[in-house]
Order: structure tokens, then C-alpha cells, then sequence
């Protein structure tokens, strides 16, 4: 092809960019009208139901809809007899719950409103005949793993760039402890006589030994703050192009080189930093990015190390003649490399020239589990994942992490006209540092006897499909409005749940009911790692902070109502900052999960599974990158030279010392904690309490409230264990419940993370061994 047909070519693309958009607009515009004729015919369905003679097989007949659907709309159609509606309501519906009154609580913190029990009908899990899905021909891989760095409480976001040069100032840890000093109590307000229980249960709060103090909304001038945004400080459209760096990758153990459409053996001597690029640069010159894809060099000699950390920033700083650390230039502040155990990455300038080309050796497990993939089927998905970006971001670059690569792809989403044309306004720092403290991560937790059986007569797992993309649809923007609890109380009850419902963050004392007996709702805050856990315990109370989603569902779930009572809190403006990018990255995670089960070729098909995987990274990450925790900066000084102020040492050799420090929160446009919070609190719920639907109607639900109490075993981030199977419908789409493994044998109850992560590996190649075989 010549330039003259290449400019041709792309003036005909953009011909045909100008016909999808009106297509799309035709599209939208023909599935609002089938909206809107879908509820005129749900209107005339149920006026039909005034007549006496009216028949739900007649009336299913002539609005083609099926006799069940048809009695969803209209009740009184329903052809079952009256006497067998009756016993079957008498059978399902629960027992009238009365909340105890818990002496002394007025005591243990402020007053606050108590939330209306947002009572609703027992949850339907059947699917009408109609909707029922289909099952892919093959499993689609889900994209929950407890494993995951963002959600699972380690370090692994990044920062995106700035103006063309990518910036990643060192690690952000995900400790939910606060990083600003407790604030004034919540504002006190009577709250109201709660109902008289027949008995009396006295309260439980959360051990004070392992508890951690949350902080509250300051009155006064310091609690205006907390209503602010930073003064210019704003997430704006970039106007450049990101550079895209020229990238090979490398199987360390093999000593494989894939550079274009090459594969070249080369010679890595004792694979120290210094030897990798010496033939990396001498086999393909100007290179500036190198994924090792297999070997993991830096774990060479762990043995002799304390922690696997240790050992891997000593492999960082092994001295070499030709090669130093780079310490950056100009605004790129790229200095020193990132150390971590699994997923390091090193930074390296000549020797000669400090601040010269900078060239990275990074892992490919940054983006894809690439075990037993050969180099060449990683260059291959790293292609395709490009490709699929490409085709719904002109401008699209892959960067060096899935978070930068994610937080930039978003940059280019935002929008050009409407109220945020200018940008979306970054939050206070105090109101980040609330926020940091207070928004967990994804739910990890191991539930044990006697909870749970000793021994349990199998273990199945689900696993929510892509699941964060499920609750990108809706985000807080703007500044946030404090609600006391006083304004809280002097809400109407339509005004509470329009609230709760909405996009906020609330400060919450809660009770666990007297007679419940399932898992717990809420998290209430811990020292030590796991910050968070999940009291279930009957009469337990405890005081949180939780996304508006999650004290929904603590009101309105279908077993009984929490007591909750609102201390304060912070209700957004609705909004979707977020909702573009994920449905970009939506149909991009859908365009290569096709191609991994339908490509002819064996190798295209695995390159295009973990392209679909690095897809997920990209959202996850990404997602992970808004919450902008205050970071640790690792860096290196020559021994025998002072140390920065309020450095860790992490290690030191003959040569350098090894060290981290907490830097506070940057002054980045694109931090959003809100948004993480918000989708992190959605997706906890959705672990609970997750609704199919068709349409708008809610034709089923899953989760762990809709499991029998006792059967749920764990908690990873977006899956759960179980006992038993569940028949939840899996239809391939983000958010759904797919069974990843099963141990159909009885199996001893795993008393620690690590044991349960070698029943799932167990149960999973049970499972695939048991699909294989059917499949023959």
C-alpha cells in the first residue's frame, strides 16, 4: 500500500465512523421506542385484568408475552387457586421480626436516625421459560481471583501519565487505616423509641481489642472542608497523544527474544539486570520496555533472603558497569524502580548518561497470568489487546501497566459538551483522606466453624463474570452535600430511601438482628491486615462507615432488616464519569472473549483469552488508580551516605540501601477515590445480593443471601465458596455467577487462606476435567 491509497483509506474511515454514529443513534432511538411500547403493553395487560371474565392464557396470547410474565404484571390473573396461594404465602412468608432495644447504646456513641426497614418480598429465583438463558459453548474465564493485587488489599495501582510521559511514583499501599487524625463526633440528634422487643438482648459490640477507629464529619469551619474540592484541581481531556514506547518481550528461563514478528535466542549469562539488557539492546537497539513473560529473574537466589521482597530489590540494584538506576528528567518523575514481589519493575538509564533513555523491565503478570504460554502467544495477546483498544479509542496506547494504560483511556472518555465538559473536579484532601480511610476494597473472608461444618460435603465455586464492569453505570460527581442525622431524621421516608439509594457514603451504628443466622451484611473496621471483617453475630453493634448500596441492602434484604442508624453522611450528585469507559472496555472484554472460543487457531485463541484478561486488568487497575492512596516511594542511597527523613529500610548490599517512605497524597487530577469507594461498595452488595433482569423487571437473584445459612464457606473479592450448587443462571454477561470449580468429595474445612486456595486449584481441575470429559 502506498500513501497515496493509506490517506485514501483513512478518509474512508472516517466516512464510515460518520454512518456507525448515525446508526447507533437510529439504534438508540428504536430501543427507546420498543421501551416505550413495552410499557404500554404492561399497561394494557393490567387494565385487561379489571375485566371479571379475564383469562392470563388468553390475554398471554394476544401480547405474546407467556402466562407467567403475564401474571407478573397482573396479579390478579394469576390462574392458581386462591386456597393454594394462600397456604404457599402462609408457608414462605417470614416472621415478623422486632428489633431489640439495646440498653445503653445512647451511651457508646452519638444519637443518631434510625433508617426505615425497607422491607420487600421474598426473592425469586426462577427464571420464566421466556428468558431463560442460554449456556455459552464454553465457560468464560471470570475476573475474580483472591489473588488480585488491587482488591485483595496489596499494592499494584499506578498513576497515569502526564503530558506524554508516563509517571508511576512508586507503591500505594491499600491499608484502610486513616491517614488523617480522628474527627469530631458525627452532630447528635434524638433519635427515635425503637420498637419494644419481646426479648431483651443486650448488645455486643465489636471487640475493643482488635477495633479501629474511623473518622467522623467535623462540625464547624474544618467540617466545610469535607465539602470541598480542591482549588484547581480538575480531571481534563488530555490534548496530546500518549508515545507508545518500543516494547519485546522475553522468556527469561528460555532465553527467547520476541522483537515484531522475530523470535531470537539470545544469550542472558547470569541474568542480572545489567546482562538482560546488554542482550536485549544489542539484538534490537532503541528498545525502551521489556516483559519478562517467563523465568522471574529477580526471585534468582530468594534462599538467601529474609522475605522475597528483599530479595527482589537486591536483584533491582545488582551493580553493573554499563547500567544505573534512572533517576528522570524533566517532568517525568520516574526515579528508582518499584519493588515488589511478584510484579516489580525496574528502571534502568546508561551508565554514562543518568538522564538519558530510561528502558523498564517489567513483568508480564502485570497484565496476564502467562504460565505456560510460550513468548511468542504473549507478543501475540499483547497485539490483539491493542487491536481491541484501537477499535473504540482512535488514540489508544498501551502504556507500560494496566492501570496507567486504564486511568489514560479514561482521560480520553471525558466528555467535550454538557455541565463536566471542563472536567471533573478533584475532591479536598481531607475528603480523599476520609474516604482512603473509610472505602474498602474487595470482601476476603474465610468463614469458619462452627459456622460453617467441620467437614464440608463438597466445595463449589462461583465467580462473578468481569464484575466490576457491572456497577460502572452510575458515580458520584460534584461536591457532596453533608447529611447530619438530624437532617437525616427530618427526612420523609420516600426522601431516606431516594437518598440511601443514591450516590453516597454513610456513617452507620448497626445491630445485628436477634434471630439472624446467615453471613455478615456490613464491614466494621480491624487492626492488623485484614481491616475489615463482617460481624454476623446475633445482637453484635458496631459503628462503619458504608456505601449507600450496602445500607440498602442491610434494609431491604429479603431475610430480615438491619437496625441501622444513620450518624452522618455525604450524598453526591448522581452521575457517569465512569460509564463510557466501561462500556469501551465492555465490548472490547467481549470481542476478544468471542475470538478466544471461535479462532480456528489454537495459539490465536489462548493470545486472545489473556488479551480478554488483560482487558480486565485495565478496569481493574485502572478503577484501583482513582482511589489514589497515599503512596510509599521506594528509592535507593550508596551506603555510607545519609538516608532521606522517614525512610524503612528494605535492604542494603556492599553497594546501596534499599528504602521506602510514605509520601502523603500527590497532587494528581485524576485521583477519585469516590468513584472507587462507589463501585467497591456496589460490588460487595452484589456478593450478597445480585439481581437478573430482563429489561427493567427483575426476573431472578443470586449471591450469598440467597444460599441456605451455613453453606457459605468464603469470601474472594467478586466469588464466593459454597457447599452446595446454587441454580444460578449463568448468560455470559459481566456480573454473572459462573461456577468455576467444584470438590464433589467431603473435604476437611481449610483453616487458613492458604489451604482454601489449594481446594480451589483442586475443585477448579475437577470441574474442567468433568466439562473436558463431557464434552468427548
Amino acid at each position: 500500500m502506498d500513501r497515496k491509497s493509506y490517506t485514501a483509506e483513512l478518509a474512508s474511515l472516517r466516512e464510515l465512523r460518520t454512518e456507525i454514529a448515525a446508526a447507533e443513534k437510529t439504534v438508540a432511538a428504536a430501543r427507546k421506542e420498543l421501551d416505550k411500547l413495552n410499557q404500554q403493553r404492561a399497561r394494557r395487560v393490567a387494565g385487561l385484568a379489571g375485566y371479571e371474565g379475564a383469562q392470563a392464557s388468553a390475554v398471554a396470547k394476544a401480547s405474546g408475552l407467556s402466562v407467567g410474565d403475564v401474571v407478573r404484571i397482573a396479579p390478579l390473573l394469576d390462574p392458581t387457586p386462591a386456597a393454594v396461594r394462600a397456604a404457599k404465602s402462609d408457608d414462605q412468608a417470614p416472621a415478623p421480626v422486632q428489633v431489640p432495644v439495646l440498653q445503653g447504646e445512647s451511651a457508646v456513641g452519638p444519637a443518631g436516625a434510625v433508617a426505615p426497614a425497607l422491607t420487600r418480598p421474598a426473592a425469586v429465583v426462577e427464571l420464566p421459560a421466556s428468558a431463560a438463558p442460554v449456556a455459552p459453548a464454553a465457560p468464560i474465564e471470570s475476573d475474580a481471583d483472591v489473588e488480585d493485587l488491587a482488591c485483595a488489599g496489596q499494592p499494584a495501582a499506578e498513576p497515569a501519565s502526564t503530558a506524554g510521559r508516563e509517571t508511576e511514583p512508586g507503591v500505594q499501599t491499600a491499608s484502610a487505616s486513616a491517614t488523617t487524625p480522628a474527627l469530631a463526633a458525627a452532630a447528635s440528634a434524638p433519635a427515635p423509641a425503637a420498637p419494644v422487643a419481646s426479648v431483651a438482648v443486650a448488645p455486643r459490640p465489636v471487640a475493643e481489642s482488635g477495633s479501629r477507629e474511623l473518622p467522623t464529619l467535623p462540625e464547624g469551619p474544618a467540617g466545610a472542608r469535607f465539602e470541598a474540592v480542591t482549588t484547581g484541581l480538575v480531571s481534563r481531556r488530555p490534548n496530546f497523544i500518549q508515545q507508545a514506547r518500543a516494547t519485546v518481550f522475553l522468556d527469561a528461563a528460555a532465553g527467547m527474544l520476541a522483537v515484531r514478528d522475530q523470535v531470537v535466542r539470545v544469550d542472558l549469562g547470569a541474568r542480572t539486570p545489567g546482562e538482560i539488557l546488554d542482550a536485549v539492546l544489542a539484538t534490537a537497539p532503541g528498545t525502551e520496555r521489556v516483559y519478562i513473560t517467563a523465568g522471574a529473574p529477580w526471585h534468582d537466589g530468594a534462599e538467601r533472603y529474609s522475605t522475597l521482597k528483599d530479595a527482589v530489590a537486591a536483584w533491582l540494584n545488582t551493580p553493573s558497569e554499563r547500567w544505573t538506576t534512572a533517576v528522570g528528567s524533566g517532568r517525568d518523575k520516574l526515579a528508582g524502580h518499584f519493588v515488589h514481589q511478584r510484579q516489580p519493575v525496574g528502571r534502568y538509564a546508561p551508565a554514562v548518561s543518568p538522564e538519558g533513555p530510561v528502558t523498564e523491565v517489567r513483568s508480564m503478570g502485570e497484565w496476564f497470568d502467562p504460565d505456560g504460554v510460550d513468548v511468542v502467544t504473549c507478543r501475540q495477546a499483547f497485539t490483539l489487546l491493542w487491536q481491541a483498544l484501537r477499535r473504540h479509542w482512535d488514540d489508544a496506547v498501551l502504556m507500560g501497566s494496566p492501570s496507567q494504560t486504564g486511568r489514560d483511556l479514561w482521560s480520553r472518555t471525558i466528555p467535550t459538551t454538557g455541565k463536566w465538559a471542563g472536567g471533573y473536579p478533584v475532591l479536598s484532601e481531607e475528603l480523599r483522606g476520609l474516604l482512603h480511610a473509610t472505602g474498602g476494597q474487595g470482601r476476603t473472608e474465610l468463614i469458619l466453624p462452627p459456622r460453617v461444618p467441620e467437614q464440608l460435603p463438597a466445595l463449589v465455586e462461583y465467580d462473578r463474570t468481569f464484575a466490576y464492569a457491572k456497577h460502572l453505570w452510575k458515580s458520584p460527581v460534584g461536591t457532596p452535600r453533608r447529611i447530619t442525622a438530624a437532617a437525616f431524621a427530618a427526612m420523609t421516608e420516600q426522601e431516606q430511601v431516594k437518598a440511601l439509594m443514591s450516590c453516597s457514603h454513610w456513617n452507620v451504628r448497626v445491630t445485628v438482628p436477634a434471630d439472624w443466622n446467615h453471613v455478615g451484611l456490613l464491614p466494621a473496621p480491624v487492626t492488623g491486615d485484614r481491616a475489615w471483617i463482617y460481624p454476623s453475630e446475633p445482637g453484635t453493634t458496631f459503628t462503619t462507615w458504608a456505601g449507600g448500596a450496602e445500607v440498602h441492602l442491610a434494609l431491604s434484604n429479603h431475610l430480615m432488616p438491619w437496625k441501622v442508624e444513620i450518624l452522618g453522611g455525604l450524598l453526591f450528585e448522581d452521575g457517569k464519569p465512569l460509564d463510557e469507559w466501561g462500556k469501551r472496555l465492555k465490548a472490547a472484554w467481549a470481542d476478544l472473549t468471542n475470538l478466544s472460543k471461535l479462532h480456528g487457531d489454537e495459539r490465536q485463541r489462548t493470545a486472545a483469552h489473556l488479551a480478554s484478561r488483560a482487558v480486565r486488568s485495565v478496569l481493574l487497575f485502572g478503577l484501583g488508580g482513582f482511589a489514589q492512596r497515599p503512596r510509599l516511594v521506594s528509592g535507593t542511597t550508596p551506603l555510607g551516605e545519609a538516608l532521606p527523613a522517614g525512610v524503612e529500610i528494605l535492604g542494603q548490599d556492599n553497594e546501596m540501601v534499599t528504602w521506602q517512605r510514605q509520601a502523603g497524597f500527590s497532587r494528581d487530577p485524576y485521583a477519585h477515590p469516590e468513584w472507587a469507594a462507589y463501585v467497591w461498595s456496589g460490588a460487595r452488595a452484589a456478593l450478597l445480593d445480585m439481581k437478573y433482569r430482563q429489561g427493567k423487571e427483575v426476573i431472578g437473584h443470586a449471591g450469598a443471601l440467597h444460599a441456605k445459612p451455613g453453606t457459605v464457606v468464603y469470601f474472594g473479592t467478586d466469588g464466593i465458596a459454597l457447599t452446595e450448587r446454587q441454580p444460578w443462571p449463568y448468560r455470559g454477561e459481566v456480573g454473572d455467577y459462573l461456577l468455576k470449580g467444584h470438590l464433589t468429595r467431603p473435604v476437611q474445612h481449610p483453616v487458613s487462606q492458604e489451604q482454601y486456595l489449594k481446594l480451589r486449584g483442586l475443585g477448579r481441575a475437577e470441574l474442567a476435567a468433568a466439562e473436558k470429559g463431557a464434552d468427548q
